[in-house]
């Protein structure tokens, strides 16, 4: 009984889990539409956006809108009032010559609270090239990383929590070596004797503890996810809010000008190493292995398949660390936006961009991948994540959500799910 308890409290949590970030109906919606059903238009073409204001669903008469109009994180190209006749007012933006996205953002005050929103036009997005590029040495500078990693011991530690565990699954707290520390994480796997395959879940940016998926071990699947920061993600919250506002403050850019010591380098590392652990595991079938995450999970799932050729499959939602020279060409930069300020421009920095910059690992990847996101994303930008896609050789398919930010769908999970189900499951 207590078991089931339990599984019944982890379910309902992973529900919740589905919609962070997605934001709760307000009570005035404001609605930006483009003409095109989805948003997607031809370079030189026009987009017009419709915009209504609706509250308690019944469109609002005669009120004034702000808009303005921008290829996503640039300067404006328009802006100005519109009065809404009829509950809906069009805007039409100028003519947007390369491949890339537009944005229009409108915003209403209704009885002393403004109200938000925006929606990406999309022109010509699956000719979009990157503005990165790959480094001579590249392959050299990674092999070579892979081969100081080999040289240190897995050390693996399981330790048992049996407050998570079910009739079926058993979960541990693991700890393996990494180079320059450890990496840390949550394993669920079947108790059933039998060889089972495997999904390496990577995580998105941030400090944080973490559960696992027992649900898919359930399933049967093993399941590991991982942190990256070196450090147990077992702890009390005020642990990682401690270090998010202090030591961790700003990881993304530690050490940025060196590339034999920026931050990522043990981060990139350590996912193969979590690959490592997992090819250990007597309960492992030897050859299925899946990645996934979303954000900077999505741009680890595909360095991770591309750095790793025990990587069998990859899905990724909006991967972060894409394309990010993309400001110093002007047009927006993938996440953590780091070449937005001039301050950060230096040449050393935007060399070592290049060593872990997705797109360069894109190149390399060999397996099959899911991937999806959304056009109104507005923590990666869309340009920088198909600057990524396009790349890509292997076989893949794109799912977009074209309304989502930098949040995903329930449905959007479920297909999600159900692709890496049949791959693994098959």
């Amino acid at each position: 009984m207590k078991n089931r308890i339990l599984l019944l409290s982890l379910l309902i949590a992973g529900m919740c889990f589905q919609s962070i970030g997605q934001p709760a109906k307000q009570l005035v919606q404001v609605i930006v539409t483009p003409d095109n059903a989805d948003w997607t238009y031809d370079k030189g073409e026009r987009a017009e956006f419709q915009i209504m204001v609706l509250k308690n669903n019944v469109p609002l008469q005669d009120v004034e809108v702000s808009y303005r109009i921008n290829p996503e994180k640039m300067d404006n190209w328009d802006e100005g009032k519109l009065t809404l006749k009829k509950g809906v007012a069009s805007v039409k933006a100028k003519r947007f010559n390369d491949p890339g996205f537009l944005r229009c953002h409108a915003s209403v005050d209704v009885d002393g609270k403004t109200y938000t929103s925006y929606a990406t036009a999309g022109f010509s997005p699956n000719e979009i090239e990157p503005t990165t590029t790959l480094p001579a040495d590249f392959e050299q500078f990674w092999k070579q990383a892979k081969d100081e990693l080999a040289k240190v011991p897995v050390n693996p530690v399981l330790t048992l929590m049996p407050e998570r565990c079910t009739s079926s699954v058993d979960v541990y707290h693991v700890s393996i070596d990494n180079i320059n520390g450890k990496i840390y994480g949550i394993l669920s796997k079947p108790k059933a004797e039998g060889k089972y395959p495997a999904i390496l879940y990577v995580p998105g940016a941030g400090i944080r503890p973490y559960n696992g998926d027992m649900w898919k071990a359930e399933k049967g699947i093993i399941t590991f996810e991982i942190g990256i920061h070196g450090i147990p993600v077992n702890l009390d919250q005020n642990v990682y809010d401690n270090l998010r506002s202090g030591a961790l403050n700003g990881y993304q850019q530690a050490n940025l000008d060196d590339k034999d010591n920026y931050y990522y380098k043990r981060v990139y590392l350590g996912c193969v190493r979590a690959v490592d652990f997992i090819e250990s595991l007597d309960s492992f079938n030897e050859k299925d292995i899946a990645v996934t995450g979303g954000s900077q999970g999505g741009a680890l799932s595909i360095i991770t398949a591309a750095l790793d050729d025990r990587i069998n499959y990859l899905a990724a939602y909006y991967p972060a660390l894409s394309d990010l020279t993309g400001y110093l060409h002007n047009r927006a930069g993938g996440w953590p936006h780091m070449f937005r300020d001039t301050f950060t421009n230096t040449p050393e920095k935007i060399e070592t961009s290049k060593y872990y910059d997705v797109v360069n690992f894109a190149r390399f990847v060999k397996v099959p991948g899911w991937y999806s996101w959304g056009y109104n994303d507005n923590v990666c930008p869309p340009t920088s994540m198909y600057a990524v896609y396009n790349v890509i050789k292997a076989k893949k398919e794109l799912h977009i959500y074209q309304e989502t930010q930098h949040w995903i769908f329930p449905e959007q999970r479920e297909k999600r799910d159900n692709w890496l189900f049949e791959q693994l499951l098959k």
